[in-house]
């Protein structure tokens, strides 16, 4: 089984909720459903391999280069990195 991915909580306020999320190589964050809009600001050039239920894809990231997606996005987050790979995940509260 691989490792899972550890969140560090930042901030949770009535407002926001923003999480550091640090992987080992090939850990992941298991399947599941985003209930917020989310914001996501990679800390490092890297791959991510995203489980979908449609299909699996990898996707490349850059340092800094941030990118947002909507409430009901399902999938699994698995570092496809040789190395340790972070990013922080910025979600909005209705």
């Amino acid at each position: 089984m691989p490792p899972a991915a550890v969140p560090t909580l930042q901030i949770d306020n009535d407002r926001v909720r923003v999480t550091e999320w640090r992987f080992a190589p090939g850990a992941t964050t298991g399947f599941h459903r985003h209930a917020m809009d989310y914001v996501v600001v990679p800390l490092a050039d890297g791959v991510l391999r995203l489980v979908e239920p449609d299909g699996t894809r990898e996707v490349a990231l850059k340092a800094g280069v941030s990118y947002a997606r909507p409430a009901g996005v399902e999938h699994e987050v698995v570092n496809a990195n040789a190395f340790e790979y972070a990013f922080v995940e910025i979600e909005l509260k209705r």
